[in-house]
């Protein structure tokens, strides 16, 4: 069988280098299309690579922990003759594999004769003139028939009996851990490497048999008793039990626990003895997010205006707009009517949704205003600070905004996140009042001409139609870039903003 060598594709971003998290297969496994390969960590996200060949992984280029450069040698695998399926000559542009001027594959190198003109890829790639694309970076929908055609092929080798039942769990808990990769979304396979829970022992009561978040909990939750109803997970650590079971002591000071603690030592930090020291890599998102904010504050003048707003009558209205039809299974949050709020400001200001350029030798900058507003939204993530952004969201209506809203921030918590979420935002929000926090100066996100901060929203002693009253209010703060924003354009936004949620009336006649 011929060698096929796979090179790292460009994810679509113009991204030059990824990290390898870690290998989905070991050398010598057999691999189908399509098939996750390895997990690597860009500048904005995790992302599982498919194979776009079926064979046997042959050699991995690089190990885990290791940067690559886009393009260099990923892996090679000793594939049949025939060309990959037509689903591999297929994908998204923004997963697009390198392309190389000589004619050759710039992602998958073959051994001499095996894709030549006369080949169908050859011939495909003559036809449309560009190297063929890498699937898998979307929904793969062919993944639950594969798992069917798994199951039958265990079911035919155990004389049609299901390989797995719950009748048969005891039994299946007290065997060897099943061979192959075990069936489970991204999301459940990062839960389970953080509660320390062996996939491969568990017995999926997902759809097609695949592995789901409340199985690993449940695992982890029961240890070895669970045997009993047919899970078995790596045995818990006793209570007392440091976060990093060796010499160094508990990094955190405090007990395990699966949620997530702010400023923990991450899992990737290694303890120096000399020194009594935590040592933490500075690579993937931590490095992004360094060198954005430090290029933020030395390059953009930031100024920053602050506000408090009574939002009594906005507080009164969301509980309205929580019991429409339109919203059911919605939820509508202080941040939504913020984010429709800095929308409606950004319509009326168009000037603060634009972005310093530079010119070619540091003359001729320009400012450029963009049409569509994309509104970013800093979001806490597994693995440190993202601002993904809706696309266009000044064209959602609310019932629109608040679904997106939602289903971003999920995303973002589950660590789900696509590298085309984390680019091309032209305002943001953070929400520091979820931490308790009155307000603070939040840093602009690089490309950006201002940042909106929500802070906390608290019953304050206040003065109401010329009374001392107890009203509902919330602390604002807007941060801009000083070369493109002045302080009267600031103060406007900023004010707009305050208006729409002190007086929804006034919210709906500038909407």
């Amino acid at each position: 069988m011929p060698h096929r060598q796979f090179r790292l594709p460009d994810l679509g971003e113009g991204l030059t280098e990824a990290e390898i998290v870690r290998w989905l297969v070991d050398v010598g496994e057999t691999v189908t299309v399509n098939q996750p390969l390895v997990e690597v960590e860009t500048a904005k996200a995790v992302v599982e690579i498919p194979s776009p060949f079926a064979g046997v992984l042959v050699e991995r280029h690089c190990e885990a922990g290791r940067e690559l450069a886009v393009g260099a040698p990923l892996l090679t695998i000793d594939a049949p003759g025939d060309e990959p399926s037509a689903g591999a000559l297929a994908g998204p542009p923004a997963a697009s594999l390198p392309e190389s001027r000589s004619g050759e594959a710039g992602d998958a190198t073959t051994a001499p004769g095996s894709a030549g003109p006369g080949s169908a890829a050859g011939r495909a790639s003559m036809a449309t003139g560009r190297t063929p694309m890498l699937v898998g970076y979307g929904p793969r929908s062919s993944e639950p028939e594969r798992r069917r055609r798994r199951r039958q092929r265990d079911e035919s080798a155990n004389g049609g009996a299901p390989a797995a039942s719950t009748a048969a769990a005891p039994a299946a808990a007290a065997s060897p851990a099943r061979s192959g990769r075990a069936a489970a979304k991204p999301p459940v396979r990062k839960l389970a490497r953080d509660l320390g829970v062996d996939l491969s022992l568990i017995i999926g009561t997902g759809p097609a048999g695949s592995i789901s978040r409340a199985d690993v909990e449940s695992a982890a939750a029961r240890g070895t008793a669970a045997a009993a109803v047919g899970l078995v997970s790596a045995a818990p650590p006793a209570p007392s039990t440091p976060l990093v079971p060796a010499a160094p002591p508990a990094p955190n000071g405090h007990k395990e626990t699966t949620r997530r603690v702010p400023g923990a030592i991450p899992d990737d930090a290694s303890f120096d003895p000399a020194t009594g020291a935590w040592r933490i890599p500075v690579t993937g998102i931590r490095r992004t997010m360094a060198r954005a904010m430090a290029a933020s504050v030395f390059t953009a003048p930031h100024a920053t205006e602050f506000l408090s707003v009574d939002v009594t009558e906005a507080v009164a209205a969301r509980e309205r707009i929580t019991a429409l039809p339109d919203f059911a299974g919605v939820r509508v949050t202080p941040l939504l009517l913020v984010a429709k709020a800095l929308i409606t400001a950004v319509r009326r200001h168009p000037l603060i949704n634009a972005t310093w350029v530079d010119g070619a030798a540091g003359e001729d900058a320009e400012i450029r205003v963009r049409p569509e507003i994309n509104l970013g939204i800093a979001v806490a993530g597994p693995r440190g600070l993202v601002v993904p952004n809706i696309p266009d969201a000044g064209s959602l209506d609310l019932p629109g905004l608040a679904r997106a809203l939602q289903s971003l921030t999920e995303a973002a918590r589950a660590d789900r996140l696509r590298p085309a979420d984390l680019s091309g935002g032209t305002i943001t929000i953070t929400n520091i009042g979820v931490f308790g926090v009155d307000t603070g100066t939040p840093v602009l996100n690089p490309g950006e001409a201002a940042i909106l901060a929500l802070g906390a929203i608290r019953p304050t002693p206040w003065v109401h139609r010329g009374e001392l009253a107890v009203r509902t209010v919330a602390q604002l703060a807007l941060t801009f870039d000083h070369r493109v924003v002045d302080g009267e354009l600031g103060s406007a936004v900023l004010a707009d903003v305050g208006a729409m949620l002190a007086d929804p009336v006034v919210a709906l006649a500038w909407s």
